[in-house]
């Protein structure tokens, strides 16, 4: 009887186990911390995951500028200008005396500040930047000659004092920007163009003694032509202040963005300024950056 009983409770108890188990086990879990929240991840600091590149920005930095000065045929242009309609003008070449100047460079750090806007489309990241540099590289060249060349009309010694050179003073770019998002880096390339503000000087002094003989006399003559004199020289050009030149803007460089809301920058940028002034100016610049975005 006692047997029969047990059997008849088996499956009873046999479910009240399986009922039990999964309480059990929970319990275990909840001992061992499961029910715990995990910790949130920070963002990554570079790459990975997505970063919003899009909206307007502004800030500043500093860079390192090479700047070249390479003078052209603006002297000789002059040169032949101070001895128009003259013998010597027409026979002499008073321009390829002065023709050929060495280029000059000059190095130094400048300032600058920027605004900008980004588009971004999936990874890639369009917009359009302006920056204003403030600058004091510059060159002088300041050089004498003194040549004595036969013409029809006779002996003429021909002494030149030349100046020539330019101060930028600042400059502005507006660039296209074209970037691949990379999570929270961004590389990119620029192109654009640029004005610059320019002091230029660029002047010939000049003095010229004629030696020849007199067609109706015959007799030898030796004298300054007027307004070639040692007291009253011929002078042509001169210095001038705000002088504007334009040209062309293209750079790289790669955007770190610290937070959601400030970004770093490293770039180079390069910048050719058309002839001004009888001088085109290259410059090469190194330069980093903050920006603050919204």
């Amino acid at each position: 009887m006692r047997a029969a009983s047990t059997a008849a409770l088996a499956p009873v108890i046999a479910l009240a186990c399986a009922l039990a188990l999964p309480q059990a086990a929970q319990g275990a879990d909840y001992l061992r911390g499961s029910q715990i929240e995990q910790p949130v991840e920070a963002p990554p600091m570079f790459g990975g995951g997505r970063f919003d590149w899009s909206g307007f920005y502004f800030g500043g930095g500093a860079g390192a500028s090479d700047t070249k000065f390479k003078p052209d045929q603006g002297l000789g242009t002059l040169a032949n200008y101070a001895f128009r309609n003259t013998v010597l003008g027409a026979e002499g070449n008073i321009g390829s005396l002065v023709g050929d100047l060495a280029e000059k460079r000059d190095s130094g750090s400048n300032f600058f500040g920027m605004v900008g806007y980004n588009y971004l489309f999936d990874d890639v990241v369009l917009g359009f930047e302006v920056d204003y540099t403030r600058s004091s590289q510059e060159y002088t060249l300041n050089d004498f000659i003194g040549r004595r060349i036969t013409t029809s009309e006779g002996l003429n010694d021909v002494n030149i004092t030349t100046s020539h050179g330019a101060k930028l003073n600042d400059y502005a770019t507006a660039r296209l920007r074209m970037g691949w998002a990379y999570g929270r880096l961004m590389p990119y390339a620029t192109i654009g163009g640029a004005v610059g503000r320019f002091n230029t000087v660029s002047s010939i002094r000049s003095t010229w003694f004629l030696t020849r003989t007199n067609p109706m006399t015959g007799a030898t003559e030796a004298f300054y032509a007027a307004g070639y004199t040692p007291t009253n020289p011929s002078i042509v050009g001169g210095a001038k202040k705000n002088v504007y030149g334009f040209g062309l803007s293209a750079g790289a460089g790669v955007e770190w963005a610290v937070t959601d809301n400030l970004i770093l920058r490293g770039e180079y940028q390069l910048i050719r300024f058309a002839e001004v002034e009888g001088t085109t100016v290259t410059v090469n610049t190194a330069r980093v950056a903050a920006a603050l975005k919204f």
